[in-house]
């Protein structure tokens, strides 16, 4: 069966998770210290439900619109649903009311704005700063200088939980250049666990499909695998 049907989500999860297993014991990691998470968009819902009946349950989407028709279509799944995307000012209320994880804020008016609109009835919505490692002019995030700032007026914001930090770095080469940035990454985590010793700042998010090894051996705690589950976008 031609990868990315759904019949082969099943086979493209069990592959993935093994790279996961395998690039934890290289490292002397524990295999359940990496949460694997799947990108979904673009994707139907029917293959989420694929993805979800082989015991996928963190999934991660970067479409508002499309991951709330997701959403009203598999109610009846016990979804974990990360937004991934960049997020405009006006659009915070639905993030704040239909997901359990936002990894691109860069932005304190942004965070303000989910914290005063998460539902009452909801826990903290978790949080991850995205830094722009690199520099891109192309890509949103925080440079690593502005972050301790920033880090601190969000964790004072009460519907908030800051749990680490998010990035996309520019490709490199080698697998070992590949390692710089996700390393400069996590040195910047344990910066900010030294600044905010009472936040739960347990999480890198960092890592795709042609780069999840070298994230894991620098200490990744979630990557974001599209392409090598769901297949090549349409």
């Amino acid at each position: 069966m031609r990868k990315g049907l759904r019949g082969s989500i099943v086979e493209n999860l069990n592959s993935v998770t093994e790279r996961i297993v395998t690039a934890c014991r290289f490292c002397n990691r524990p295999a359940d210290a990496v949460t694997l998470l799947a990108v979904s968009k673009t994707r139907p819902a029917a293959d989420l439900r694929a993805a979800y009946t082989a015991g996928q349950r963190h999934f991660g989407e970067n479409y508002l619109q499309e991951a709330l028709d997701k959403q009203a279509e598999l109610t009846d799944l016990d979804i974990v649903w990360h937004f991934i995307g960049p997020l405009q000012s006006n659009k915070t209320r639905d993030v704040a009311a239909h997901f359990h994880w936002l990894h691109t804020v860069d932005r304190l008016k942004v965070a303000r704005r989910l914290s005063e609109q998460r539902p009452a009835d909801l826990p903290p919505l978790n949080i991850c700063l995205q830094v722009n490692i690199d520099a891109e002019e192309s890509k949103s995030g925080i440079a690593p200088e502005e972050l301790p700032a920033l880090a601190a007026a969000v964790a004072g914001l009460p519907n908030l939980r800051l749990r680490g930090l998010m990035a996309i770095p520019a490709p490199r080469g080698a697998s070992e250049d590949q390692r710089i940035p996700f390393r400069q990454l996590a040195v910047l985590l344990e910066t900010l666990k030294a600044q905010l010793p009472e936040q739960p700042l347990d999480t890198l998010s960092m890592g795709m499909s042609a780069d999840m090894e070298a994230a894991i051996f620098s200490g990744a705690t979630i990557v974001r695998i599209g392409t090598d589950i769901f297949g090549a976008r349409k």
